[in-house]
């Protein structure tokens, strides 16, 4: 009864209009107060718990680095490294786009700030170079997804903080789907770009490659110091958000020169208000899962569906379903926060890799930002693109099939998400 509650109080919250974390804390408290099995005490003590939660202080140092790097001029230096390399083929700008937005999810981890940093640059010159708004549009939405997915990624620090899984190796995990996504997206576009004869730019020269590479090196390098010193034993994931913090400071300000001193303290507020915004979600997820564990949802979850005699295809559709679903009305940490503690036992039960479960989430996760109504790289790409959200959700829709084509590879084949981290830590 009080399990049925909790959930009841959290869904009703949500569907008329209760933020996110406002729900989750007012859910847990309604709880505690109707039923008083525990004390408000506890609750808010699970509340502060988070801030010892030693794996989280990654969250707002790899926030800082992409707030250092959004607001610099590295963006503009990959876009160029990625325009050099692919620039030449029909459709080479669109392809550039993806590339550029790989490159910079392996460094900020963040998708909005994907799309916003590599939009802001690509938009224009897709444009003017004869690409039409709604398909450029439609390109940056999607391509801005796999800031979550290429490491290093936010949502994997707070799904390895929740199921006290390693997340150096969800880190590398995610290397190969990246990959592949962002290979089937340039094939894609390759496709599209012959059928409709897009327009191609000239071949870069060796030189003109290599002078852009060292531009955009110092960018690309934090992808090595974040991944070689985790894989190395130089320092831990959580060290290794706090060096990139201090990497992205230093480029910024002393080697690029895009920011002064004088802009940092600006830097350090941005960040923190998007810090602020976010532990305080994952503070009261925190709370709302401690009651759920308390009142054995997760095991009387788990109980049901073993019960059901569900094969492990047949979950992991189911999964899918409910997350898509939840991803399209909910902010992605939310939907890990609220949906992991209730679904990694099942899966544990199951036989399901934690690993693989995790990159399974975050790719589901990728669709829920380019879905409507509450896509969050919609509504951030009609910004850029100065397109109303509906003509945006048309330019993306028929992205929306690759996506889920490559969440069905992953899906049903678990080597993808594994191989390489066995490869490198088994």
């Amino acid at each position: 009864m009080t399990g049925l509650f909790l959930l009841t109080a959290l869904f009703v919250l949500l569907s008329i209009g209760v933020p996110v974390a406002i729900s989750l804390g007012l859910a847990s408290v309604m709880t505690m107060l109707f039923f008083g099995d525990q004390s408000l005490l506890s609750s808010a003590q699970k509340f502060f718990h988070t801030m010892q939660v030693y794996p989280l202080l990654a969250v707002p140092f790899f926030i800082l680095a992409g707030t250092f790097l959004t607001t610099g001029g590295v963006a503009r230096r990959m876009v160029a490294f990625a325009n050099a390399l692919v620039g030449h083929f029909r459709g080479g700008l669109a392809m550039s786009a993806l590339l550029a937005s790989a490159f910079f999810a392996a460094i900020s981890g963040s998708a909005p700030a994907t799309v916003v940093a590599v939009g802001s640059v690509m938009l224009v010159g897709m444009v003017a170079s004869g690409y039409t708004r709604n398909f450029a549009a439609g390109v940056i939405c999607n391509a801005g997804t796999l800031g979550i997915l290429i490491p290093p990624s936010l949502i994997m620090v707070i799904y390895g903080a929740i199921t006290e899984s390693s997340i150096g190796r969800l880190f590398i995990a995610g290397i190969l789907p990246g990959t592949i996504l962002t290979l089937a997206m340039m094939i894609t576009v390759a496709v599209i770009a012959r059928q409709q004869e897009m327009p191609r730019q000239e071949r870069a020269s060796v030189k003109v490659v290599v002078q852009t590479f060292r531009e955009a090196l110092w960018g690309l390098m934090l992808i090595g110091i974040i991944l070689g010193g985790i894989y190395a034993g130089i320092f831990t994931p959580t060290e290794a958000a706090a060096i990139s913090a201090i990497y992205a400071f230093v480029i910024a300000v002393f080697v690029y020169r895009d920011i002064t001193i004088h802009d940092v303290p600006n830097v350090l507020i941005e960040a923190s208000k998007i810090t602020v915004m976010l532990m305080f979600i994952i503070a009261n997820a925190f709370m709302f899962a401690f009651l759920l564990t308390t009142e054995q949802i997760p095991q009387m979850a788990s109980e049901l569906i073993v019960g059901m005699g569900l094969p492990v295809w047949g979950f992991l559709l189911v999964l899918n379903v409910l997350l898509l679903i939840t991803g399209s009305f909910m902010e992605p940490t939310s939907v890990v926060l609220i949906l992991t503690p209730i679904f990694f036992p099942i899966a544990m039960e199951l036989g399901i890799d934690p690993t693989h479960l995790g990159v399974l989430m975050v790719v589901n996760m990728q669709i829920g930002l380019v879905t409507p109504p509450v896509g969050l790289n919609l509504f951030v790409t009609a910004g850029v693109a100065k397109l109303s959200l509906e003509d945006t959700i048309k330019a993306s829709f028929p992205w929306l099939l690759v996506l889920l084509s490559a969440l069905m590879l992953i899906t049903y084949i678990p080597w993808i998400s594994l191989v390489i981290p066995k490869l490198i830590l088994d």
